[in-house]
């Protein structure tokens, strides 16, 4: 196995698939000479061509609107929304347009594209850079959203992604694309999407999060172990489809909930899942749901981000106050 980055299993995903599959194309700006503004797709127009790696114009809906018609003519194709605060361009192609065609056309034509886009706060972006708008597209019947949180879950869930006949949007936290790095293998490889993953087990709290949120949960569970303190951490890895018995066979163990997330708070997808825990397991819960995010206004400027986005010591006191229950 090799050490990778986040950034370097995503790139890894998309050459191996590339090799595999001929009708698989990326599109989107500047992901051919410059190799993506983070580099995630780096190399690939050299090893494959303008035929198959190609920039286009700075047009997110002619991004989308493009690669909608390719993938009902039969391409597999892999676009890019350089940042997912651009996304509004493309929100027409995506929600009535990509998200709909199977059911549009009763299961004779299907859409599979996957859209990756990078999201998220922790390195100092511009305006209409760092949100995170998953909640946005859940709320779309016929797309999926998968948001990784590590290098080998983003390999292997690209790749499942790029095979699916529906259309995914993949949203990579930019935080996390050179944090660290693990062990992947270096052959191609699946996650099955719609598949939780227990990243600690525990039996006092259930902590709930995705994305960038994850790492920082493990963390501060970590220190809270040293406490007593016996945290469950579950990375959703895919908000639609949701793995819904995961949560609930936690939460039935612990009673106890708490979900952090990136965006928002009013209206971020973690309403939905405590929605859905007080709907099949509310007489399982020890205490009220505890929701840690985003606060309810326009991203900020760099200089007080830290403060916006969740961290440890509101985790942590989220953990004190549900105990304290």
């Amino acid at each position: 196995m090799a050490e990778l980055t986040m950034i370097e299993a995503i790139n890894e995903a998309m050459r191996q698939e590339m090799e595999r599959d001929p009708r698989i194309i990326v599109l989107g700006e500047d992901v051919g000479e410059n190799g993506g503004v983070f580099r995630a797709t780096d190399g690939l127009l050299a090893q494959f061509g303008e035929g198959r790696v190609f920039d286009t114009p700075l047009a997110e809906s002619g991004i989308i609107g493009t690669s909608i018609g390719l993938a009902i003519n039969g391409m597999r194709p892999i676009a890019e929304i350089q940042f997912l605060g651009f996304v509004y361009q493309a929100m027409d192609q995506l929600a009535a347009q990509a998200a709909r065609i199977r059911f549009r056309s009763a299961g004779r034509f299907s859409c599979p594209i996957v859209v990756r886009s990078p999201y998220g706060g922790g390195v100092r972006t511009p305006e209409l850079h760092s949100d995170a708008l998953e909640a946005l597209f859940t709320h779309s019947p016929g797309l999926k959203v998968v948001m990784p949180s590590n290098p080998y879950d983003a390999k292997g869930l690209l790749i499942s992604a790029i095979r699916d006949e529906d259309p995914v949007l993949f949203l990579e936290p930019m935080k996390l694309y050179r944090a660290f790095r693990m062990e992947v293998p270096e052959e191609p490889y699946t996650i099955p999407l719609g598949q939780a993953r227990v990243v600690k087990e525990g039996d006092d709290v259930t902590i709930i999060a995705w994305g960038a949120t994850v790492p920082l949960a493990a963390k501060v569970a970590a220190e809270m172990q040293a406490k007593g303190v016996n945290a469950e951490v579950i990375d959703l890895r895919c908000l639609q489809p949701l793995d819904i018995d995961t949560i609930i066979t936690s939460v039935e163990k612990t009673g106890r909930v708490m979900i952090v997330h990136e965006a928002v708070k009013t209206g971020g997808f973690g309403a939905e899942v405590a929605a859905l825990i007080s709907e099949r397991a509310l007489f399982s819960l020890s205490a009220p749901i505890v929701r840690i995010a985003g606060y309810d206004t326009p991203y900020p400027v760099p200089s007080v981000e830290d403060d916006w986005l969740p961290n440890a010591e509101r985790i942590a006191e989220g953990i004190e106050t549900l105990l304290r229950y």
